[in-house]
C-alpha cells in the first residue's frame, strides 16, 4: 500500500530544495570570490530536509582568522558552530566564505564570536544555536568564547 501522506511530504521537501537551489550563488560555482568583510557576506541557506526532527548540526575549522583591533596583530582560532535547525540550513560553502571575509576584520574576539553567532541566528532563525571561538594564545593566555541562542538564561539578572 502506498502512503499518500509520505510521499506528498517528500514531494514538498523536494519542490522547496529546486525551488531554493535556484538562490544559493556560491555552491557549485568555482569563480566566487571572497567577501572583504563580514558585512559583504552572506551566509546562504536552503529547506531542513527534516523540520519535525531535533537534531544538530556540527560545522568546525581551525583556519579562522580576524585582527586585533589595538595591535593589528591576527588572532587565529578555531571555531565550532552547533545548531539544531528550524526550517532553514545554513550552506556550508556559503559559511566557510562569511567565516574567511573576517581576516581584515578588527575586532575583540568576544565581538567576533558574538558577532557570527547574530549573523548565523539571523540567517536560518535556529531552534538553538552555539558558537564556540577558541582561540590561540597571545601573551601565554589562550581565550575561548562561547555564545549561545537562545540564552542560557532567559531573565537572569545581568550586571
Amino acid at each position: 500500500m502506498i502512503d499518500l501522506n509520505h510521499l506528498r511530504a517528500h514531494f514538498d521537501v523536494a519542490v522547496a530544495k529546486s525551488k531554493r537551489a535556484g538562490q544559493l550563488t556560491l555552491l557549485g560555482h568555482s569563480d566566487a570570490t571572497l567577501p572583504a568583510s563580514p558585512a559583504e557576506a552572506r551566509l546562504e541557506t536552503f529547506p531542513n530536509p527534516a523540520p519535525e526532527r531535533d537534531y544538530r548540526i556540527h560545522f568546525e575549522t581551525d583556519d579562522f582568522t580576524s585582527v586585533c583591533p589595538v595591535t593589528g596583530q591576527p588572532d587565529f582560532a578555531r571555531i565550532d558552530i552547533d545548531y539544531v535547525p528550524d526550517r532553514l540550513c545554513i550552506e556550508s560553502k556559503s559559511l566557510k566564505f562569511y567565516l574567511a571575509s573576517y581576516r581584515n576584520e578588527r575586532a575583540f574576539n568576544e565581538a567576533v564570536t558574538n558577532r557570527i553567532l547574530d549573523d548565523f541566528v539571523k540567517a536560518c532563525a535556529p531552534r538553538e544555536a552555539i558558537v564556540t571561538a577558541q582561540f590561540s594564545a597571545r601573551g601565554g593566555i589562550a581565550l575561548t568564547v562561547r555564545a549561545e541562542y537562545p540564552d542560557s538564561e532567559p531573565g537572569c539578572d545581568r550586571r
